[in-house]
């Protein structure tokens, strides 16, 4: 396999320098159930909703301000889930994962069984109302992921 080519330097290729914000976006079957647990259990910030704006519903959450966006929209049929489709909170150690996890134990929300990547590397999953899944992982990747992260397989890093 070929190396992807990476731009040389720390920032983004010249032509993509000037984005000033991201945001994505991911539709929900079971929308006041999945905003009320990124809000209230994950703990991320809201800061927009919208009712009927062009036809949709959702709610727009910081990362935490709004530079970077992660936004729920309302689905009207059920919406098909891969199990890749992750949402991955890096933080520097296990301490502070732990601090982020007391809202969902204090729930009494159960973790769940996580790919065999997260389990190496000390993270802790969580399935939201749609079944996609929050990681709570105790690094940082690219800065201080655990060895056990490497001893699958083949990884390239530039």
């Amino acid at each position: 396999m070929t190396p992807p080519v990476i731009p040389s330097g720390d920032g983004w290729p010249e032509e993509l320098a000037s984005i000033g914000a991201i945001r994505f976006a991911r539709r929900s079957a079971h929308f006041e159930s999945t905003v009320r647990f990124y809000r209230d259990l994950i703990g991320l910030p809201l800061c927009a909703t919208f009712t009927e704006s062009y036809g949709s519903t959702g709610a727009v959450f910081g990362l935490p301000g709004s530079a970077l966006t992660f936004e729920i929209v309302e689905a009207a049929e059920p919406v098909a889930v891969d199990s890749h489709e992750q949402l991955c909170l890096y933080f520097p150690d296990a301490t502070k994962q732990q601090r982020a996890l007391a809202r969902l134990s204090a729930a009494g929300t159960p973790p769940v069984e996580s790919h065999p990547y997260w389990t190496a590397t000390g993270a802790v999953t969580y399935r939201d109302p749609d079944g996609r899944e929050v990681v709570f992982a105790p690094f940082i990747f690219g800065v201080n992921e655990p060895t056990g992260g490497y001893a699958s397989g083949e990884h390239w890093t530039p």
